[in-house]
C-alpha cells in the first residue's frame, strides 16, 4: 500500500510540475512560428520560462491544478478499492506539499474541503483489461479552460457559419465555433478533445478522454484524421493566437473521437485544454505497485528560451507604476502597454466579489490593484505564508461585479486573463481604471515576482478565494482595455468572427 500511494504521489507530481515532452515540442513549435517582438510571442516567452521554472522548482505550472482525474486499468483480481485508497492518501498529500492546490469546494456551502477530497473529488474511471501490469492515467485540467467546455446538438445555427447540419460538415462548424467561443479565456493557445455521438454524459467523456491521445499521433479513422488536420490549419487562420492577444498560433492539437448515439441525438462535444496540458501516465507492477515506466516521456525535450526582439518603442510601451497608482497614471496609459508594477496588491476572486458588493473592504483599496488570482500557499514552521503558484484566473467571472466594485472602492487597476466585457470598459473610463493582462498559467513566472505576503483576510472562503494581500516587484502585464473606451479582446474577437464567416461554405460531403 505505501509503495502504491508513492507511485501514485509521483504521478500526481510530475503531472502537476512537468510538462511531457510531446507538448513542450507543441509550444516550442508555436513559438518559432510567431512574428517575434509582438505580444504573442512576449507571452509564449514567458511560458517557455514558466515551464522551465515550475520544473527546476518542482511546482505546480499552474496554480489552478484543476480536478484530479484519473483513467485507470487493472488486470482481473486486483483490488480497486485498494488502488482508491491509495490514490486518496496520495492526493491528501500532494496537497499538503503544494504540488496541488485545494480545489474541491462543497457546491451548496461553498466551504473548501482543504485536501482535495470530497463527494466527486478526485474523479476516478476504472476499467478492467486482460493485462498483467496497472495503468493510470491523470489529467489536472484547470477550472479556466474546463468552462470553455462546450456541446452542440446538431443541427444548430451558429453564428458566422449558419446551419450546421447532422453530417461531418456540421461537425466541421462546430469545432470550429468551439475554438472561435473560447477566445483567449481557456489559456490560449490551447489543445482540444472532440467526442462525436454518445449521450451528453458520455460525449463529453469522449471529448476529455481524446486528450490521452500524444499530440503527434495520427488518427486510425480516415475522416477524422483528415478533419483533425483541417481543424489545425484553418482555427490558426482565424488569429486568436496566444492569451488571445492575436497571433497565428490559436490550437496546438485537435483530437476527435467518434461513438454511436440515438437516432433522436447527435451531439458534438469539445473538451477545451489551456497551454499547460498537464497529463501524464503510469504503467505499474499489480503485485507492488512500483512504476515500472512512464507513458508520456521519450526523449526530453527543452524549452526554447530564445529572447525575443523588442518592438520599436513606437509600438509599445514600457511603464513602472508603484501603488497605489493616481489616476493620472492610468489616464495615460493605452491598450499595448506592458506595465510593471512594484508594491503592495490584493488578490479577490469570486466570493471576495460577492462579498465586497454589499460589505467594507478589511484594507484601503483606493488607488489599489485587485489581481484575479487563487494562489498556492503554504505555511512554514514560523507561521509564514509563502506563495508556492499565483498566475491570474479568468476575470471574465467577475464581469457583473467588477464595475460597481471599481466605484465604491476606487481601485485603479484590475489584474486577470482573458478580459472582461462592456459593463467593466464603461466603468474603467467613467471611473479611471485599467484592466491588465497577465499571461494564463504562468503561475511560477508571477510567484516569482512576490516578495512577501503581507497578510490575508477571508481564510473562511478557502484558501483560492481568500484576499491576500502580497508585496510585488517587477510585476508585468499587458493593458489590454484602458480608460479610452478601447479594448484588445473586442478588437479580437470582431476580426476572428469575421475569419470564421469564411469557413461557412461547405467542405466535406
Amino acid at each position: 500500500m505505501d509503495t502504491l500511494k508513492q507511485s501514485i504521489l509521483e504521478l500526481i507530481t510530475e503531472t502537476s510540475t512537468n510538462l511531457p515532452p510531446d507538448v513542450r515540442r507543441a509550444i516550442n513549435d508555436a513559438k518559432a512560428k510567431e512574428d517575434m517582438g509582438t505580444r504573442a510571442a512576449l507571452s509564449l516567452s514567458t511560458i517557455a520560462k514558466n515551464i522551465k521554472m515550475a520544473e527546476d522548482n518542482v511546482s505546480p505550472i499552474c496554480q489552478d491544478t484543476g480536478m484530479p482525474t484519473f483513467e485507470i486499468k487493472t488486470p482481473v483480481g486486483v483490488n480497486q478499492l485498494v488502488i482508491k485508497k491509495a490514490i486518496y492518501e496520495a492526493v491528501v498529500e500532494a496537497t499538503k506539499t503544494g504540488k496541488l492546490r485545494p480545489n474541491s469546494v462543497d457546491s451548496l456551502t461553498g466551504a473548501n474541503s482543504g485536501d482535495n477530497l470530497g463527494p466527486g473529488t478526485p474523479v476516478i474511471h476504472f476499467e478492467q483489461w486482460e493485462e498483467d501490469e496497472i495503468e493510470i492515467k491523470l489529467i489536472l485540467k484547470g477550472g479556466g479552460c474546463e468552462n470553455k467546455n462546450i456541446q452542440y446538438s446538431l443541427p444548430c445555427e451558429l453564428e458566422g457559419l449558419g446551419k450546421a447540419g447532422r453530417d461531418l460538415d456540421g461537425i466541421r462548424k462546430c469545432i470550429l465555433h468551439s475554438v472561435y467561443q473560447a477566445q483567449g479565456q481557456g489559456c490560449s493557445a490551447g489543445f482540444i478533445g472532440v467526442g462525436i455521438g454518445g449521450d451528453r454524459t458520455s460525449g463529453y467523456a469522449l471529448a476529455k478522454h481524446q486528450l490521452f491521445r500524444r499530440v503527434d499521433d495520427v488518427n486510425e479513422i480516415p475522416e477524422l484524421a483528415e478533419l483533425e488536420k483541417y481543424i489545425m490549419e484553418k482555427a490558426n487562420e482565424l488569429g486568436i493566437g496566444t492569451m488571445g492577444f492575436g497571433g497565428v498560433s490559436t490550437l496546438l492539437g485537435c483530437k476527435i473521437g467518434v461513438e454511436n448515439r440515438l437516432p433522436a441525438s447527435f451531439f458534438v462535444s469539445v473538451a477545451y485544454n489551456c497551454w499547460a496540458f498537464r497529463r501524464q501516465g503510469v504503467r505499474l507492477n499489480a503485485e507492488t505497485g512500483e512504476i515500472i515506466r512512464y507513458l508520456y516521456k521519450d526523449e526530453p525535450v527543452a524549452m526554447n528560451l530564445d529572447a525575443e526582439t523588442d518592438q520599436p518603442k513606437a509600438e509599445r510601451r514600457e511603464v513602472v507604476l508603484q501603488a497605489p497608482i493616481t489616476e493620472e497614471q492610468i489616464r495615460s496609459l493605452k491598450v499595448g502597454d506592458v506595465v510593471i508594477i512594484n508594491g503592495i496588491m490584493h488578490t479577490g476572486r469570486d466570493a471576495l466579489h460577492k462579498y465586497l458588493m454589499d460589505h467594507d473592504c478589511p484594507v484601503d483599496l483606493n488607488g489599489g490593484v485587485i489581481y484575479h488570482c487563487g494562489p498556492v500557499m503554504l505555511k512554514d514552521e514560523q507561521g509564514e505564508w509563502h506563495v508556492k503558484a499565483a498566475g491570474p484566473t479568468t476575470s471574465i467571472r467577475e464581469e457583473p461585479y467588477q464595475g460597481d466594485i471599481l466605484k465604491k472602492f476606487g481601485i485603479r487597476a484590475v489584474i486577470g486573463k482573458g478580459g472582461m466585457g462592456a459593463k467593466t470598459l464603461k466603468a474603467l473610463g467613467e471611473h479611471g481604471a485599467v484592466y491588465l493582462n497577465a499571461i494564463g498559467g504562468a503561475a511560477q513566472y508571477y510567484a516569482d515576482c512576490i516578495e512577501k505576503v503581507e497578510g490575508v483576510d477571508f481564510m473562511e472562503f478557502g484558501i483560492p478565494e481568500a484576499m491576500w494581500h502580497l508585496r510585488v516587484k517587477g510585476f508585468a502585464a499587458i493593458v489590454t482595455m484602458d480608460s479610452h473606451g478601447n479594448s484588445l479582446h473586442a478588437d479580437v474577437e470582431k476580426s476572428s468572427m469575421e475569419k470564421l464567416a469564411q469557413f461557412a461554405e461547405p467542405v466535406f460531403k
